[in-house]
């Protein structure tokens, strides 16, 4: 055991008036498993990067053992998994390398075939098998359930619970529960840890949230009645310091040192008052400051004039006479929030792009109206460039709208000025969710839309699907989201 010490951390990119880390202090225990999570564009990436002595920064971090990245970079994807392997680790020792792979369940063969044959789920637990057989390293794991199904992400997080020395990024809220003992969360304005996984954090999260609401509401009438008790007291000492020109009613002459006592101490009481009132302010601007931009979203679904929207009857899909699906039967209804579940490779793409008529080889019966609106929403985002205002005007989306559900998503207003080209993963997602939650649609048509999405943007978008009950076909992996989302999970 040893510790990584970070302290006085500031950080801010070259030509930017922001900083991301201001004054940061923690200290995190190598022998930890340590959940790594917070909005997209917080710093997350960034943070390991430092850790990585990639950029220049001000302050101090310690560490006595050298840090491993994840996901690696491989160069020639063409050659054999053996070479790529032996390419990143070239001292690794190949029964350790077996024993690992034995455990995320991939037969030795793969090793013995070219690196861009295997599955994206093969190359992640590949890539994993050959970041933990290196030792005396501290692990920086980025986002190693994008593309992983369902299955695959249970196998990944039950092997990542029998370790430990690793920080992991991740958005999936069992996939940390799993696997986790500490939070590392970068939230609006701090960075801090707790013990636990993330059920835990985002519980006392939730808890110290609705405690600085409450006092926020507190203070606010508190200063709200002392600013007006403060308005009648100088009112008062204004008065009666008024009168000590005039005379007593009965004609006898004013005791100006005896109403001059009075007005001073109502001045002095006057003062006390704005001091508490002051105190109060401060205190109140202390709270707050990590509450996140969490409202809710709105959207309103066209309605159709039939219950049933989509049927398929015995479909089966070719790719090059290859079936990529088999006697498939589905009906969608209206108010119905389906979830296409099922291993990578089993058709689930193949079936949302026959709905949304790609041509595609097929047999059996595809029914569905040619009024039918869907909005459709890929696993691609290399298409996304230029400007937002541009973006909405060329799909004929309300502007005002679009960028509201991205401000309610956590977009800066600095975002909205800069090329799309520029965002992050997470960020050119909530674009294409925006865009989708802003078209007036029949039926919404999700392919995997939570890759890289925070954590709160994700259950944003699910009591938002929840609260409007849109006609929705979705293919997704993050557990928690189906299984709260869906009235109905059909598994291929």
């Amino acid at each position: 055991m040893s510790l990584i010490s970070v302290t006085n951390l500031t950080f801010a990119y070259e030509g930017s008036y922001d900083n991301i880390f201001e004054n940061v202090n923690f200290q995190i225990d190598t022998d930890w498993k340590l959940g790594f999570t917070g909005r997209n564009g917080r710093g997350k990436t960034t943070f390991l990067n430092l850790l990585l002595g990639k950029y220049e920064y001000s302050g101090h971090i310690a560490a006595h053992v050298g840090f491993e990245y994840f996901p690696f970079q491989v160069e020639h994807k063409e050659n054999n998994t053996i070479d790529v392997i032996e390419d990143l680790f070239p001292d690794y020792v190949q029964w350790k390398l077996i024993r690992e792979l034995s455990l995320l369940k991939v037969s030795e063969d793969v090793l013995y075939r070219p690196f861009d044959s295997l599955s994206n789920g093969e190359q992640t637990k590949v890539l994993l098998a050959t970041l933990f057989i290196k030792e005396n390293r501290f692990l920086l794991i980025d986002e190693p359930t994008n593309h992983l199904d369902m299955h695959a992400r249970k196998l990944v997080s039950d092997y990542l619970k029998t370790k430990s020395g690793f920080i992991l990024v991740s958005h999936d809220r069992s996939f940390l529960d799993n696997c986790v003992d500490h939070i590392l969360s970068i939230n609006k304005t701090s960075i801090e840890i707790q013990k636990g996984n993330f059920s835990s954090w985002w519980e006392n999260k939730k808890r110290q949230d609705q405690f600085e609401l409450a006092e926020n509401e507190k203070l606010r009438k508190d200063i709200k009645r002392l600013s007006d008790s403060a308005k009648r007291t100088s009112n008062w000492s204004h008065e009666v310091e008024k009168t000590k020109n005039g005379t007593r009613n009965s004609g006898s002459k004013v005791d100006k040192g005896y109403i001059g006592h009075k007005a001073a101490k109502m001045m002095k009481r006057s003062k006390a008052i704005e001091q508490r009132q002051q105190s109060a302010i401060d205190e109140k601007s202390k709270l707050l400051k990590n509450i996140e931009n969490a409202d809710s979203l709105e959207i309103s679904q066209l309605a159709y004039h039939k219950k049933q929207l989509v049927q398929l009857e015995h479909v089966s899909i070719f790719y090059d006479e290859k079936k990529v699906c088999t006697d498939i039967n589905l009906m969608i209804e209206q108010g119905e929030r389906i979830a296409l579940s099922g291993q990578n490779g089993s058709g689930k793409s193949s079936i949302i792009k026959l709905i949304c008529g790609e041509e595609l080889n097929y047999t059996g019966t595809l029914r569905k109206d040619h009024q039918l609106q869907i909005s459709y929403v890929s696993q691609d985002t290399s298409h996304l460039q230029g400007k937002l205002s541009d973006y909405a005007a060329h799909h004929g989306i309300d502007e005002s709208l679009f960028k509201s559900i991205l401000r309610k998503l956590d977009f800066s207003r600095v975002q909205f000025e800069k090329d799309m080209s520029t965002f992050s993963g997470g960020q050119k997602k909530k674009v294409l969710i925006a865009q989708s939650l802003s078209e007036k649609v029949h039926l919404h048509i999700w392919d995997e839309p939570l890759n890289f999405i925070d954590v709160i943007s994700r259950i944003q978008i699910e009591e938002l699907l929840l609260e409007y009950a849109p006609t929705i076909l979705f293919v997704e992996h993050d557990k928690e989201f189906c299984e709260n989302v869906a009235t109905k999970i059909i598994e291929l």
